[in-house]
């Protein structure tokens, strides 16, 4: 089979405790050069895997024969390094949130089709065994119509595990753009449409800095949606769970109710109104607190959409829709007015 020659462009926790990882696990993968800005992280990095260090991307586009980049920079590196990449023939898998903007987005994605590359993003939490059977059992009707929903993603913050601590890029304004929501708050909002099946068209954000010092982004933010079929609830980031991460999820229904990662025996509990309980032992969703995610199937999904030329789960375009969402609601939480999603309206 075809080995595929990969470069991660940003060398930082989400590269080192993910990306390479998974990586050099796929057997299908030879992982080829690495690129941070800082230069003994990337040698650092590039002697442990064999790989090639630079700290110029564009260097690296230039020199390197490459199938496969990762793009996992600062926020607002996403959409020129991974156009830049897309331009040099290379497929991408870029971090969360994809862009700053619709309009970056949308410019990764012309750059994708024009390239005729894979352009996906990584939204971890459509893999996990959980929110799979969910969006199952919402499908088959075993709860029958959806009213409501909470979730929720939170930890005590970034200066917990990424690469600079308390000064990491994740705190300011100029290379993060926003805060909690970027980092945690996109997750839910495509893991919502994904179980869900639906897209939203109106958010209400209450999107504040009110949990740490001295940082430009927000830190907290707990936004109301509502999707186009009229389901309603709520999503919340927050970068203040200090005792433990909560990364839970339960959806309302006319027959009953699911928990997603809310137990801390069961995956999936489904509660019927008849009086059944069904608890599912379907493996415990990776976090931070327990070292990393070392196997969340989003490499090899990756992988496997270039080899096999499928699409892959996550599109520029899905990134797109689910980066709009947050978008809104940071919008609402600016002007106090409910913020419609008028892509999803068209």
């Amino acid at each position: 089979m075809t080995m595929l020659k990969v470069a991660v462009i940003g060398c930082g926790s989400i590269a080192q405790n993910r990306h390479l990882l998974e990586y050099e696990a796929n057997e299908n993968v030879e992982i080829k050069a690495v690129c941070d800005i800082a230069e003994e992280r990337a040698r650092k990095v590039g002697q442990l895997y064999g790989a090639t260090i630079y700290t110029d991307y564009e260097e690296l586009l230039e020199k390197e024969d490459i199938d496969a980049v990762s793009v996992c920079l600062p926020n607002y590196l996403h959409a020129p390094v991974s156009i830049a990449a897309l331009n040099k023939g290379a497929h991408v898998l870029c971090e969360k949130p994809m862009a700053t903007s619709r309009e970056e987005a949308e410019d990764m994605i012309a750059a994708a089709e024009k390239n005729g590359k894979k352009l996906m993003i990584a939204h971890n939490q459509r893999f996990v065994p959980s929110h799979q059977k969910a969006r199952e059992l919402i499908e088959s009707g075993s709860i029958g119509k959806v009213y409501s929903f909470r979730t929720t993603f939170g930890h005590g913050g970034p200066e917990g595990w990424s690469a600079e601590g308390e000064d990491s890029w994740f705190f300011k304004k100029d290379q993060a753009f926003i805060g909690a929501m970027g980092d945690l708050g996109v997750h839910k909002a495509d893991l919502l449409r994904y179980i869900l099946g639906q897209e939203f068209v109106e958010a209400a954000g209450f999107v504040e800095n009110n949990a740490k010092k001295d940082i430009s982004v927000d830190d907290n933010a707990v936004c109301i949606l509502r999707s186009e079929n009229g389901i309603v609830g709520t999503m919340t980031a927050s970068w203040a769970y200090n005792t433990h991460e909560d990364n839970s999820t339960v959806i309302y229904g006319e027959k009953g109710t699911l928990r997603l990662e809310d137990d801390p025996t069961y995956s999936l509990i489904a509660q019927y109104t008849n009086g059944d309980i069904v608890n599912y032992q379907l493996g415990k969703i990776q976090s931070n607190d327990e070292g990393g995610q070392t196997n969340t199937q989003v490499i090899d999904h990756f992988v496997d959409s270039i080899l096999n030329d499928t699409e892959p789960l996550i599109t520029g375009e899905e990134g797109l829709k689910s980066l709009e969402l947050i978008l809104a609601a940071v919008r609402s939480g600016e002007t106090k007015e409910i913020s419609r999603i008028e892509r999803a309206l068209q």
